[in-house]
């Protein structure tokens, strides 16, 4: 079963060109793979969303507003780092056996982050979980990615969204209904049932045929990627806040970013088998789409995580209630993932979808920065639907358009690394806006509070609580909510030219043919199945 490195291009073809199956047998085939790879996604999913609406309730708990960013960058920053290591060792020895460690130590992550009892336990426990939802997501789409040719990889993407729209939605309203009803701790016990059922189904029914070869495994320049990745973070998360961006500590780390990244080029030209092949980058549709996801990343996390704060600080929504706001979102996302997806495969062109996505989205982050006290729920609704249409349009389109320009044996390394740029973006866009508003925030307080108030909260902790802001003296609370609208008014506002951005480059991004077959056959996933050798 093993081929040689010069035939790799040419046997996709020749393996799925033997007998042909028969069509409805090919996708029940492929819904049952689907079935597996989705209750994996749908954990990562979502814990991405179930967290947001708990957010300012756990800040209370564990008196850490100035903190609040860092539970999600810790988890999307291990995410990141994790994913090309979790992508080139799945092409190396094989995914299915990848994907369910990948699930073990989301749960891990999950249970110890639900025993937390401070905020820096939490974020470190996310960091454990963000390494497993790592490996979530690359396998999903790293094995979808080899029984799916592209050309009818669009059809398909539709039960993706369907997922990431199902769990988006059911994420914060769980998130919201656990605070309220039970505790902010149950937002990541409820991991634990899914994820146990999830490891058992993917050991019952996927099945994908195994090479076994000697393999080098490129830990050096896994090693020295994340480190760049944690100083970029680090710079953007500290950078005029922590510190200054002069003081010593922000330039050391803007000097050892660059350094890490100088020393992983050398170490990547050097590895036999390297984590992210630099060769992948003059493929033109490689650097342009995955510069595209870094800024989709940013744009996209930034806006879902700071909405809820908004609704529940300023316009006084419960957590449940603002889960339920955030529905309009997340089903314009489902519908431009499921349309596109179709039109994709109907049409076998994409470039359009990103170009008109990127405009979309960036003009809902816009009207998000009209968003007043007294914007009524039609309005704020619209304005989130809009944000979610075009985000839609262009997330998982990107990741067909790399799959399909790179050779099989790299499939994994191209497929992590969207991953890896779009949730480095939503790192850097979470930890940069999450700057920009404790910045406006401390700038903020004392405009709209009384002086003795000022004086009272200095050297404290600001609380972003719902309950704990609803005690407080009327003329105090308003002060509060007047100072975190003006913040997140600038919050929103600075998430607009990350979207042009990425519309400019939406227009560079080059449309190649899309392939008409996939790298793994029917008969290559049958035989392996009835002869229990599969991953």
């Amino acid at each position: 079963m093993r081929r040689n490195s010069a035939a790799a291009a040419g046997s996709a073809g020749a393996l799925s060109a033997g007998a042909p199956p028969d069509p409805r047998a090919e996708h029940r085939r492929i819904l049952v793979i689907l079935s597996a790879l989705m209750m994996g996604m749908f954990l990562a999913a979502l814990d991405q969303t179930i967290v947001a609406t708990a957010l300012p309730t756990i800040a209370g708990d564990l008196h850490g507003l100035n903190h609040l960013s860092w539970v999600v960058t810790a988890y999307l920053l291990t995410s990141t780092i994790s994913t090309p290591l979790w992508g080139k060792l799945g092409d190396l020895f094989g995914r299915k056996e990848l994907f369910q460690a990948a699930i073990v130590i989301f749960l891990v992550g999950s249970a110890l982050s639900g025993l937390s009892r401070n905020m820096l336990e939490l974020i470190a426990f996310r960091a454990i979980q963000g390494a497993g939802a790592g490996g979530l997501i690359v396998g999903a789409q790293a094995i979808i990615g080899e029984v799916v040719s592209p050309r009818e990889r669009g059809r398909y993407m539709g039960y993706f969204g369907a997922v990431f729209g199902a769990s988006s939605v059911i994420g914060p309203l769980a998130g919201g209904f656990f605070t309220e009803h039970l505790s902010w701790r149950w937002v990541f016990y409820v991991n634990l049932p899914v994820g146990m059922v999830a490891v058992f189904v993917i050991a019952a029914v996927l099945h994908l045929p195994r090479t076994r070869t000697h393999h080098s495994v490129d830990y050096a320049g896994a090693a020295l990627l994340g480190g760049a990745a944690t100083a970029v973070i680090l710079l953007t998360t500290w950078g005029g806040t922590t510190y200054r961006w002069t003081s010593p500590q922000i330039i050391a780390l803007a000097v050892g970013a660059v350094v890490l990244v100088a020393l992983f080029v050398l170490a990547e030209r050097r590895a036999a088998e390297p984590v992210l092949p630099l060769g992948l980058f003059r493929t033109p549709v490689f650097p342009v789409a995955n510069a595209m996801g870094f800024l989709i990343g940013a744009t996209m996390f930034g806006v879902i995580i700071y909405i809820p704060l908004y609704l529940q600080t300023v316009h006084a929504a419960s957590p449940t209630s603002s889960g339920l706001q955030l529905l309009p979102l997340i089903v314009g996302m489902l519908i431009t993932f499921i349309t596109s997806g179709r039109m994709v495969s109907a049409r076998g062109r994409y470039k359009i979808f990103p170009i008109i996505g990127t405009a979309v989205m960036t003009l809902g982050v816009w009207l998000l920065s009209l968003l007043t006290p007294t914007t009524g729920l039609a309005v704020s609704s619209a304005y989130m639907f809009v944000v979610g249409f075009g985000i839609g349009l262009v997330m998982q389109v990107l990741v067909v358009a790399v799959q399909n320009a790179v050779p099989r044996e790299q499939l994994g390394a191209a497929t992590s690394s969207t991953t890896f740029f779009r949730t480095i973006g939503g790192s850097f866009g979470v930890s940069a806006l999450g700057a920009v508003f404790n910045r406006q925030l401390t700038a903020n307080l004392p405009k709209h509070l009384p002086p003795q108030a000022v004086q009272q909260i200095h050297g404290s902790t600001v609380t972003a609580s719902p309950a704990q802001l609803n005690a407080l003296p009327a003329p105090i609370k308003e002060g509060f909510i007047q100072a975190f609208d003006s913040s997140l008014h600038t919050v929103f506002l600075a998430g607009v030219p990350i979207g042009l951005a990425a519309f400019v480059l939406s227009w560079f991004l080059k449309e190649l043919p899309l392939r008409d077959t996939a790298y793994v056959s029917a008969t290559q996933t049958q035989n392996t199945a009835e002869s229990g050798t599969g991953d």
